[in-house]
């Protein structure tokens, strides 16, 4: 498989604090790549910048030889990005399916894409007019990576997607990429629960302190989780 996403050398500030340290990392054509570490560790920090909402200082993010760093964050999904943040960010008075016009409209996409959307969560089918405010967390979590499926991208960025979900519906996530990854979709996933994410990933990479430390292959770490235990504390 080729390299669809190159992070090379990417440092980032927070004002004068520096916040990644010369980050290299490769997401390949249909991989989930798992980013793994304690909090602070710099992983939000890494979504976001690959989406252009914090700026990198110095280094390289290209996206199939395309370079994401001098993009403003809007161009960003239209280029085949899409992230899904920690905490569920909907337009919680708008319907279910408002909700996912506005993902439409961010690429300029249409039916064939909605329907193929929906039958991802045939439960939104089910909710399309109600207000997505009164939703469950579970649904909601749905309804984030409906929305930012809309723009079919060829990179999704999923920040903690499990975070306070029931076990069922964190097999429904689980099942989901595991889904986008036969489709084609590369997904890099921010977890905190790493049992939610041996099943599903690929490869694992491990931040500390803002710095790539490894990345490893997913079996190799089923066979020795320390580097488990080193960088997580778990395990």
């Amino acid at each position: 498989m080729s390299d669809l996403l190159v992070i090379d050398r990417v440092d980032v500030f927070y004002g004068d604090l520096q916040v990644l340290h010369q980050v290299s990392l490769t997401l390949k054509q249909g991989e989930v790549l798992c980013l793994l570490g304690r909090n602070g560790a710099g992983k939000s920090t890494l979504l976001k910048t690959i989406m252009g909402l914090v700026p990198a200082r110095a280094g390289s993010i290209q996206l199939g030889g395309t370079e994401l760093t001098t993009m403003p964050a809007h161009e960003v999904p239209r280029a085949g990005v899409a992230l899904v943040p920690q905490g569920r960010r909907l337009f919680a008075e708008m319907t279910v399916a408002e909700n996912i016009e506005i993902g439409l409209m961010a690429r300029g996409k249409g039916r064939a894409t909605r329907e193929a959307v929906l039958d991802l969560f045939p439960l939104l089918r089910e909710r399309l007019k109600q207000s997505s405010g009164t939703l469950s967390g579970g649904e909601q979590q749905m309804l984030d990576m409906a929305r930012a499926l809309c723009v079919e991208p060829d990179v999704l960025l999923l920040d903690e997607p499990t975070e306070g979900l029931m076990p069922s519906m964190i097999a429904k996530i689980r099942d989901t990429v595991v889904e986008l990854r036969r489709r084609g979709v590369s997904t890099i996933l921010v977890e905190q629960r790493v049992d939610a994410v041996l099943s599903v990933a690929d490869r694992a990479a491990f931040l500390e302190n803002g710095r790539n430390r490894e990345t490893v292959d997913i079996d190799t770490l089923r066979a020795d989780p320390a580097a488990i235990r080193r960088y997580v504390g778990v395990g």
